[in-house]
């Protein structure tokens, strides 16, 4: 009877409608299971009433002559419902109450009287606490049968709001097997399979004769597949297409896809079921044009990835068609999990094209010349070559990566370094041997006195990075990355480097010197004095700034910000020493690892710079290398390498030597170090021509430095001035940004496309801008599929920045007059960057795109 009672007041206690002045209750216990309780109703403000079947017209005359005004219980063990019924009118405009369990949890939940019937044909799922407790924390506000039904199927799917598209994902995501579903089998047990199915069949179009979970999934999935691929195509599979509400399909499909944690089921069963349906065998009978946008299966990226290679190997030269292919890609779901392998193709492509480009052959010029083209144009072709080994290094087992390897060897070693380098050595042998200078090319050797010299004089503190390897293609890739991250300027300029291109001479040029030497011992000398070790390095910058001093870059980065303004405090010039590139490269067990400890560099120069902008106040840093290398991945032919010939040599390593004889010998170049160092024992310096190595002991022969390659005396140097935000020059640092280009606010079909633009290209401080684009109600809900625009575009031509996405909205009610919003929403940052109105009037809800 307490529940009862609580019951009550809760009915007596809802709002009055309009125009209602009190509130009037029949309560009707038909077994008269309450009889001899019903004096014991006690409510505050409320009469209790006990109908008879002797007092229905004095009743009347109670509540609308005596009393009009009281609120009212009348308590009634017989029907109602009868036409001579003198209350039927009063029954119409008053609350009903039932006592039994039902009826309890009917009028708990504010379900009206009318669904008794649908309730009660529900009976066993509400004779449990936690189930009724699950259904009453919904909190809806209207029900109706199918409102009822989806609330159940969503309580024992334990979802946080009633949704079907939720509902069906929870259920799929158990397995797709029927027998072995708990929440199939829970729905089956307190709902109705039935109940299921035929919300299935009428939101997703699915009607198989035989229903299972499993021909389900195919059927969502190959109905969103029609979307991207023609139905002509898919005449195998055509019965697993919907014809109608085929976009709820999609919908829903592409949300699971899209699911941060969800997708990792969604992916197995799909892998799964393109096996099933032989999707391979209709994707292999396809042009490529018909299938480059589906989504919906892994074996699409598979296809396009085996295009592309195929289409390489076979010379197709088709170079901008492929990296379409790729840009496309890159915003759908599986390209996570091809990523290397898209990376690595990327890098052929490009690889491709710069052959293409100098199709005639990398032509001779005269030295300065190569030089420039070098640092214009040609490290490009290094720098393709190093991206392309750190992708094919995440999956080196892939076969397809194996077959691309073999293309990128051909063109890089056999023909790219063997006409640069055959052309460069010729021009060093013309014009370089007796006197190793190049017009209007800052020379290595004269770096701090060009460089450094003239800010410290002028007061300026300066820091000034060694990278040991740093080559120039790499170097560059860290530029743009300082361009674009943080709000310095920076810029990068080329210096010629000195022979031989060995870390003692690069770091000996790079100190302050007057002269430089090399003994007979092969030791370089600055001023008389080794300059070999940390300290030596130390003494010989105080002999020329006293409050200067040098540390190495893994020290620095071990100390607080504390301890590094304590170790700095007061020093006007300070050389930092790094070489993680060098270390990896100059070792036999680790040179594979060189193109990984080049990526591991540019993060690692990067952090420097933040650390003495942020910790030091560094507002000069030049950032610069002893030398660069030459590095192939493949095993090195007999051929690579030649012998000293009999040359007496202070010292011998793989790409020079040092000797105090003269004169040309075959192979190899001849450089009068006069022009370098004071050469008081008149050494000359031999290399190799092009990138062979002298033979000597031990392995190791890929990764070299000594030579005189582009690649080893091109050395970079970047000068990145600190300019703190507020302060003239300064840039910040921003996104591109993208704008909807579209005019018209009205949808007027559930597929249609929309088109948007990149308003400026990515350079400097413009930085790329991911986005996922979308349709919402008025509520947040999402009602259509979700795109992904990557925007990172650095054409200057408009129509290269142009996106168009498709999009396809739920098949639901549409009001014409309520507003729908397109939700252009940044990925990292999940902040709405654009928010654009729209109505939808779909009329009759049409599945074909006009």
């Amino acid at each position: 009877m307490g529940e009862i009672t609580k019951s009550l007041q809760e009915a007596f206690l809802q709002p009055l409608l309009e125009g209602e002045q009190r509130r009037i209750i029949f309560w009707f216990d038909k077994d008269q299971e309450f009889a001899e309780y019903i004096h014991e109703i006690s409510i505050e403000n409320i009469k209790v009433h006990k109908l008879t079947e002797g007092n229905n017209f004095y009743t009347k005359v109670l509540l609308e002559e005596e009393d009009p005004t009281s609120n009212y219980l009348m308590y009634s063990n017989s029907d109602m419902s009868i036409e001579d019924n003198w209350l039927l009118d009063t029954l119409l405009y008053s609350k009903e109450f039932y006592a039994d369990k039902i009826s309890l949890i009917m009028n708990e939940m504010n379900i009206d009287s009318s669904l008794r019937g649908s309730v009660k044909k529900y009976e066993k799922f509400f004779g449990n606490k936690d189930r009724v407790r699950k259904f009453k924390g919904f909190e809806v506000s209207v029900f109706t049968e199918g409102t009822i039904e989806l609330v159940m199927m969503s309580a024992l799917c334990n979802l946080k709001t009633p949704d079907f598209e939720d509902v069906l994902k929870v259920v799929l995501m158990d397995t797709l097997d029927d027998n072995h579903n708990k929440y199939f089998d829970s729905i089956s047990k307190y709902v109705g399979s039935d109940v299921f199915w035929n919300t299935v069949a009428e939101r997703y179009g699915y009607e198989q004769s035989q229903k299972t979970l499993k021909t389900l999934f195919i059927h969502l999935t190959v109905t969103s597949l029609s979307h991207a691929v023609n139905d002509e195509y898919l005449s195998r599979i055509k019965n697993y297409i919907a014809t109608r509400n085929r976009s709820n399909a999609l919908v829903f499909i592409d949300h699971w896809m899209h699911h941060k944690t969800d997708y990792y089921i969604y992916d197995q069963y799909a892998e799964i079921i393109e096996k099933e349906i032989k999707l391979s065998d209709i994707v292999n009978q396809l042009p490529v044009e018909e299938f480059k946008s589906a989504d919906t299966f892994p074996y699409f990226d598979k296809a396009i990835i085996i295009y592309i290679a195929n289409s390489l190997e076979e010379r197709m030269e088709d170079y901008d068609t492929y990296m379409k292919l790729i840009n496309l890609r890159r915003a759908k779901h599986y390209y996570e999990r091809y990523q290397s392998v898209y990376e690595a193709l990327y890098y052929t492509v490009k690889m491709f094209e710069f052959h293409k480009k100098y199709s005639m052959g990398i032509p001779k010029a005269q030295a300065v010349d190569m030089y420039r083209a070098y640092v214009n144009d040609y490290h490009h072709m290094d720098m393709f070559y190093r991206k392309f080994y750190v992708a094919y290094d995440n999956n080196s087992n892939s076969e397809i990566l194996k077959k691309l390897k073999v293309m990128v060897e051909n063109l890089y070693t056999n023909w790219y370094m063997g006409e640069l380098c055959a052309n460069w050595s010729a021009a060093v042998q013309e014009e370089m041997k007796s006197s190793w200078v190049l017009p209007g090319i800052q020379s290595q050797k004269d770096f701090y006195r060009s460089f450094v010299a003239p800010k410290v004089y002028n007061g300026d503190r300066v820091f000034v990075i060694i990278s040991d390897a740093l080559r120039y293609e790499i170097a560059s890739d860290l530029a743009d990355k300082l361009n674009s991250e943080t709000i310095g300027a920076c810029e990068i300029q080329p210096l010629l480097g000195v022979v031989p291109s060995v870390t003692k001479m690069g770091m000996a040029s790079l100190l302050p010197h007057k002269e430089l030497d090399i003994d007979l011992s092969g030791n370089v000398l600055v001023n008389g004095k080794s300059s070999s070790g940390l300290e030596n390095r130390i003494g010989i910058l105080q002999a020329a700034i006293a409050e200067s001093t040098a540390v190495h870059f893994q020290e620095m980065k071990n100390m607080n910000k504390a301890g590094r303004r304590e170790t700095f405090k007061g020093k006007k010039l300070v050389y930092i020493y790094h070489d993680s590139i060098d270390a990896t490269g100059d070792k036999a067990s680790t040179e594979v690892y060189t193109f990984t400890a080049a990526e591991r560099a540019i993060d690692e120069l990067y952090d420097i710079v933040k650390i003495i902008r942020d910790d030091l106040s560094g507002t000069n840093i030049f950032i610069t290398a002893d030398h660069g290398f030459v590095y192939q991945r493949e095993a090195l032919e007999e051929s690579d390498k030649i012998e000293k010939e009999g040359i007496q040599a202070l010292e011998v390593k793989r790409r020079h030597l040092f000797s105090q004889e003269k004169g040309e010998r075959s192979g190899l170049l001849d450089i009068n170090m006069d022009s370098l160092i004071k050469n008081e024992h008149q050494i000359t310096t031999y290399v190799p021509k092009a990138t062979i190595r002298f033979k000597i002991q031990g392995a190791g022969a890929n990764f070299v430095h000594g030579g005189a390659s582009l690649q080893e005396i091109v050395v970079p140097l970047i000068s990145f001035k600190n300019i703190r935000s507020g302060q003239k020059n300064s840039r910040e640092i921003e996104k591109v940004d993208v704008k909807l280009t579209n005019t018209i606010r009205k949808i007027t079909n559930s597929l249609f496309s929309l088109t948007f633009f990149q308003t400026e290209k990515v350079e400097d401080k413009r930085i790329p801008r991911t986005v996922k684009v979308y349709m919402t109600d008025d509520a947040d809900n999402v009602i259509s599929n979700e795109e992904m625009l990557i925007c990172d575009r650095i054409s200057d031509k408009p129509d290269e920045r142009t996106f168009k996405l498709r999009f396809a909205l739920k098949s639901i009610p549409y009001d014409k007059n309520a507003n729908y919003y397109l939700i252009t929403k940044d990925e990292e940052t999940n902040v709405i960057v654009e928010k654009t109105s729209f109505s939808i009037n779909l009329g009759i809800v049409s599945d074909f795109d006009f």
